[in-house]
Parts: structure tokens; C-alpha cells; sequence
């Protein structure tokens, strides 16, 4: 349906929102023992919770209290400008929260937290909402104590090194860019038919954000690097764990690869890596190193710990595919979604995401057949490369049974696979670099809950 035939009274079409914090301290309990089958049964446990729920009660036509009376906030002063210091959202948009996902990294200092999607508008996540994935737990360095260093491997890679104090970098030209980043291992749970309830568990490993910093290429001319001679940096983290990565030189030279320390238009937040982090677009999260320490240039792969044993994909040869870094075209709806209930039969406006490391999105189709059939999506602007972008598409719901998808394509023509095309390459025992498509069965009740369509 285009916009031109939606209709001028929207009669129906009502989502009941998922209550994000259905999981109670005991079920979390009983979930970090790490079984898959315990996972399943908690979360399976939640999602009935979740449809016991009372449906809203219809609004009255009228005699409407909330429409014939003033409420009390039209009726007295409100609070002054500097009541809160630091802006906060609405106390009644608490639930809307980063969360951790019960099973998964259950580890000391080593955690994840995923971005609420579902409640997400537009392509900027708030800063507060950023996932979050940590090695070794997050510090809040002091910025005045703070140097990043520059080096070669060898002799001669790089002229003169040099040491840089915040201050020095920040008086540098900066450019901003918009940016998104996904974790290598987000939607990993997929791979292995977990069926997790809601968007924010299933691909909440995900976030985009306006970064401002130094491009990394300046700094590295700066200190007279051999770009010819070097192949390769590595880049190495400040925190506990020593998060250190090997980033091609090619992504270096194309001037995209930043030193950043601003985010959303303000410093970043020490979960974000305050007060420097490396800013890699298109390239999984684990290379933009946070807490950026050092870059050192050198003429090979460096086969650091966390990409020689870890973030590789296990192939059905039995091979360990290693350094695959793209995040290849992807996308998912965001609402309706797992976990949320479509209380009436009619119109919804059906909204998603969609992002690709090779650049920009070209267009996003919309299955509501479980992929027999495709409409194309409108793609809000802006449309940027290595940037998530909105789609929409309005629907009438029937009261019928469906299972709804999207399907991106990106500028090199690449399209998302189903999860049969995915794993006749991949098979089925890799952790990372899912990109399957996404399916949301919505019931002739109107509950929605996750499925995997072959």
C-alpha cells in the first residue's frame, strides 16, 4: 500500500508494546547455568507472561476524562530549566533501556548489553542506549592522564613517532560522520535456532551514531608513516584486556578510519570508549578499538589473540575463516516485532532497519508470506554508505496469519540471504557474521514471536 491509500480514519491497527523486563531475578538464576534448553524455556516462559497480559480497553468516542477535563500538568507551574543538569528521558520511557541478555557472556567484567530497537525512531541511537560489549569491563580514564601513541613495527615504517595528549588532538581539523556498528556476534544466538523473543535480543548488538575525530590517515602522515611499505596497523586498547586489533591499510587510506572522541555531539561516554576510541565503518565492533592507546604500523597481519582464536568463523570444512571483518547487507524489522501484540486487525506502518559495510543500502523488500512474495520498501532519507538506514511499508493486516521479513540489497548489488542460501556456504556451526534474514510469525491473535523460515 503507498501513502496515497492510507485510509482517513485508521481503525484498527493498534501494537501492544512488549514490556521489556520480563525476565525476574530467578529466571535469570536459572538461565546463567548456560543450557540452551533452560535458555529456551526461560525465554519461553517470559513470552507467555508477556500474552496473559490484559489487551488495552477501547478509547471511549466520548466522555473522555482525559479529553473533557485538564490534567493536573495543564494546570500548574512546571519545573524550572535546570531542574535536571544533565537531560534524562520521561520517567514513564524507563523500561526502554539497554539490556543484558540472561546465558550469554555471563563473565566478570567480559558483558554485553543490547540496544532497545524496538523503541527506536530514525537511524541515531541515543547515546545512553549504545550497546555495549566489554572484554574487561569499562573504565572512566581520566582525559589530562590519556596519550596515544603512533609507531612503526620496523626501522623506518614510520619516521618519527610520536605521542599525542588529548588536547593536541582536539586542536586538530576534525571531520563528523554518521556511522553504524554491529558486533560481529550479533544475531549469533540465531545461528544456532535459539529463537529469542524480541528485536532488542536478536540483533541489539547494533547501533549508529555521528562520530567526530581525527582521521587516522593524517595522524599516521604526521608522523611520517611509509604507507607503501606498511600493509596493516594494529590498534590497541587502553582497559584491562588490551583489545588489540589489525586494521588493512586500504580502509586507513580512504581517510573514513577515525581517532574519535566526540559522539551523538558531545564526548564520548566511558562505556564508548572515553576519551578515544578508533572509529572502523562497515568493519565488526571489535576492531574500533576503545580506549585507544596505540596504532602501530606494520607490513603483515598481526594475529592478535582476539582474531586469532576468537571473532573466526568455523566453516563446514572444518576451517577457521579469519580477518572477516565486513558486515555484510543486512536488515531487520523493528516493529511489529517479536514479543509485541497487534491488538486489531488494519492498518500498521511496518519500520526497520537496514545497513551494509560495502557501503550504501539500495533498496529493502518486504515479505508478509514468509518470502513467497515481495513489496518494495520506502527508504527514509538520509541514505548514507556504511550508515543504517529507515525503510517503511504500510500494510493491512487481515487478522490472518503472517510471517513477515525484509530482505536488503546494498550499491554492490549484494542481497541478503535466507538462511538455507546462508548456510549451503557457511554451515551451521559459526558464532559470527550472521546476516540471514529475519522472520516475525504474527498469529491470527495477534501475538508476534521469532521463527527461522528456510
Amino acid at each position: 500500500m503507498d501513502d496515497s491509500k492510507i485510509p482517513s480514519a485508521l481503525l484498527g491497527g493498534r501494537i501492544r508494546r512488549a514490556p521489556e523486563n520480563f525476565l525476574d531475578g530467578a529466571a535469570i538464576g536459572e538461565v546463567s547455568k548456560g543450557r540452551r534448553d533452560v535458555l529456551r524455556a526461560s525465554f519461553a516462559a517470559a513470552i507467555a507472561g508477556i500474552a496473559a497480559a490484559t489487551r488495552p480497553a477501547a478509547a471511549a468516542s466520548d466522555g473522555d476524562p482525559d479529553i473533557l477535563e485538564l490534567p493536573p500538568w495543564s494546570t500548574s507551574l512546571g519545573l524550572p530549566v535546570a531542574a535536571v543538569p544533565y537531560g534524562m528521558p520521561s520517567k514513564y520511557e524507563r523500561n526502554l533501556i539497554r539490556r543484558q541478555s540472561p546465558g550469554l557472556t555471563q563473565v566478570a567484567g567480559s558483558s554485553v548489553a543490547f540496544a532497545p530497537l524496538q523503541g527506536s525512531f530514525g537511524i541515531i541511537t541515543p547515546s545512553g542506549l549504545h550497546f555495549e560489549r566489554h572484554h574487561q569491563g569499562w573504565q572512566d580514564i581520566d582525559p589530562k592522564r590519556h596519550r596515544f601513541m603512533i609507531n612503526g613495527s620496523a626501522p623506518g615504517m614510520v619516521k618519527t613517532p610520536l605521542v599525542f595528549t588529548m588536547d593536541d588532538l582536539m586542536r586538530l581539523p576534525s571531520v563528523s560522520r554518521m556511522y553504524f556498528i554491529e558486533c560481529g556476534a550479533n544475531t549469533g544466538m540465531e545461528w544456532g535456532n535459539v529463537a529469542v523473543p524480541t528485536v532488542q535480543y536478536t540483533h541489539g548488538m547494533l547501533s549508529c551514531s555521528e562520530f567526530t575525530g581525527v582521521p587516522l590517515r593524517l595522524l599516521l602522515e604526521m608522523a611520517g608513516a611509509d604507507l607503501k611499505r606498511g600493509k596493516f596497523v594494529l590498534a590497541e586498547g587502553a582497559d584491562g584486556s588490551s583489545m588489540t586489533r589489525t586494521i588493512p591499510i586500504d580502509l586507513v587510506m580512504s581517510g573514513e578510519v577515525l581517532v574519535a572522541y566526540g559522539q551523538n555531539g558531545e564526548m564520548l561516554r566511558p562505556e564508548n570508549g572515553y576519551p578515544l576510541r578508533l572509529v572502523v565503518p562497515g568493519v565488526q565492533g571489535v576492531s574500533w578499538v576503545k580506549w585507544l592507546r596505540r596504532v602501530e604500523l606494520g607490513d603483515k597481519p598481526y594475529a592478535a589473540k582476539d582474531e586469532a582464536v576468537h571473532y573466526v568463523d568455523l566453516m563446514p570444512d572444518g576451517t577457521h575463516r579469519q580477518y572477516t571483518s565486513i558486515q555484510e547487507c543486512k536488515s531487520v524489522i523493528t516493529t511489529p516485532s517479536g514479543g509485541q501484540t497487534l491488538v486489531d486487525k488494519g492498518f500498521f506502518n511496518v519500520s526497520g532497519l537496514a545497513w551494509s559495510g560495502r557501503g550504501k543500502i539500495r533498496k529493502v523488500d518486504v515479505s508478509f508470506d514468509g518470502g513467497k512474495s515481495w513489496q518494495e520498501a520506502k527508504l527514509q532519507a538520509p541514505v548514507q554508505s556504511k550508515c543504517l538506514t529507515r525503510f517503511t511499508l504500510n500494510w493491512n493486516w487481515n487478522g490472518e496469519r503472517a510471517i513477515l521479513q525484509s530482505r536488503a540489497t546494498d550499491e554492490t548489488g549484494f542481497v541478503q540471504p535466507n538462511y538455507r542460501q546462508l548456510r549451503a556456504v557457511r554451515g551451521t556451526r559459526s558464532i559470527y557474521h550472521n546476516n540471514a534474514i529475519q522472520s516475525w510469525l504474527v498469529e491470527p491473535s495477534g501475538e508476534i514471536s521469532n521463527v527461522q523460515v528456510a
